[in-house]
């Protein structure tokens, strides 16, 4: 058997102090005991007598690992009319089959977070049976469940207070923007330029794995409503679009709000995309009550994985539908209406909350889009159209990103003339790559 590992703790100190959001399975106190199946039952009996905070014991068969045995399920079993009498001197092998059950088998690399959600979509009855952490090497520990949810009850204060500290520097943002600038259009100026600085850069785009990205946004005054970013952690993927009501000053500040929270959520590693969308809405709703506004806005927030010969996406959040560009020239469009609330209306919208998942072959293409583009408006006052959008997709699904995207609103440019724009516009492809080439296949193709 292994000798137990011994990690130092200051004697003040409690086992927790030393979490962070990064945090593994590994850095959290686990316990360590091991013992062969072919050791009889009583010494089961034994280990647990010893140490009344044992959750369970590990089994190995020749130093291997082979199962676990709770300390609840050992004496609930055990405690059956004649049943320690009947094993007591049995291998322990012969019990496994009634004390073992509900084994949840984790890698120590796992993050907190994961591992207690993890633990929580098990079955009720099992819940709260022990974990086997494997250590790597052959070595394995249990965590007590009770202390993983301790560490996650840390970790969510954590983030919580570096949440709250990131919406205390975008409030403080928006009060020196007041108090530094006697003129609006100073305090204009300066809201432009970093909600330009925020929007995602092209070389960031090109390094994410599996996609080409092309983004367009036109604000209709100087500062914008409209929201876009694609944002990247570790392997993950997180797309948003969203539209808030109006434009102007205080439109962009809460663009700027949701951005900084998005991108605050994600380093944290909230990957549930429920949680993710109540959570951000929570914050955007006690920061435009302190506003005193009476701003809201849609959002649909999109994660992606990249699967090498395809690409997964998840959707969630209410926005205008989510367009879908087939291999075979079909074209989806998925509405959204059910998949969320609109932000900052409510301080609880989790019962709205949905998602829906989907596939991208490669060549197949996903398109986002604000209202600013199906509601724009000629000369004659006709609106532009879904339809105009969608026949302006289909013609030139086979090109790049950038390609359908330019050709898209070349044709809108077109449409609105000389028309004034009343509205900001937003335009996000987005493309599976070939997993062999790295690249979505071009060809030649002119707007009708």
């Amino acid at each position: 058997m292994h000798e137990p590992l011994h990690v130092p703790f200051a004697p003040s100190a409690h086992w927790t102090d030393g979490l962070t959001l990064e945090s593994t399975l590994r850095d959290l106190k686990l316990n360590y005991s091991e013992i062969e199946v072919s050791e009889p039952g009583k010494r089961l009996l034994e280990r647990f007598c010893f140490d009344e905070r044992l959750p369970g014991v590990i089994l190995l068969e020749e130093s291997k690992f082979v199962g676990m045995v709770s300390r609840e399920y050992f004496h609930e079993t055990m405690s059956l009319p004649y049943r320690m009498d009947l094993f007591a001197q049995r291998p322990i092998r012969q019990l496994c089959e009634y004390v073992t059950a509900n084994v949840l088998k984790l890698d120590g690399r796992l993050g907190v977070l994961e591992a207690a959600q993890r633990c929580l979509d098990r079955p009720p009855a099992a819940v709260y049976e022990p974990i086997v952490v494997d250590m790597g090497s052959g070595i394995y520990r249990l965590l007590d469940v009770r202390r993983l949810l301790v560490a996650q009850s840390k970790l969510y204060a954590m983030a919580t207070v570096r949440l709250r500290q990131r919406e205390a520097e975008v409030v403080e943002l928006n009060e020196q923007l007041a108090a530094e600038n006697s003129r609006l259009g100073a305090e204009v100026e300066i809201t432009h330029r970093i909600q330009t600085m925020l929007l995602p850069h092209e070389d960031e785009l090109a390094a994410i794995d599996g996609l080409d990205i092309a983004g367009y946004m036109e604000p209709a005054d100087e500062v914008g409503g409209d929201y876009y970013d694609v944002l990247c952690h570790r392997d993950r993927v997180k797309i948003g679009i969203g539209d808030v009501t109006g434009h102007g000053l205080e439109s962009g500040m809460l663009m700027l709000m949701v951005q900084t929270a998005v991108r605050t959520l994600l380093t944290h590693d909230e990957t549930d995309p429920i949680r993710f969308v109540t959570t951000l809405n929570q914050t955007i709703f006690d920061n435009i009550d302190r506003m005193g506004s009476d701003k809201h806005l849609t959002l649909a927030l999109l994660d992606y994985v990249n699967c090498g010969d395809r690409g997964r996406v998840t959707i969630c959040g209410q926005h205008e539908e989510v367009i879908v560009l087939r291999e075979d020239d079909r074209i989806e469009v998925i509405d959204t209406i059910d998949l969320g609330f609109p932000l900052g209306l409510e301080k609880t919208i989790a019962p709205f909350v949905s998602y829906q998942r989907l596939e991208l072959q490669p060549g197949e293409a996903l398109v986002l889009y604000t209202d600013g583009i199906t509601e724009a408006e000629n000369v004659r006052g006709e609106l532009y159209g879904l339809d105009s959008l969608l026949a302006s997709l289909k013609h030139h699904r086979d090109r790049s990103a950038r390609e359908i995207q330019r050709a898209a609103i070349d044709r809108l440019k077109a449409f609105i003339g000389t028309q004034r724009i009343y509205d900001d516009m937003t335009l996000l492809v987005l493309k599976q790559q070939c997993a062999t080439t790295g690249a979505p296949s071009t060809g030649e193709a002119s707007d009708g």
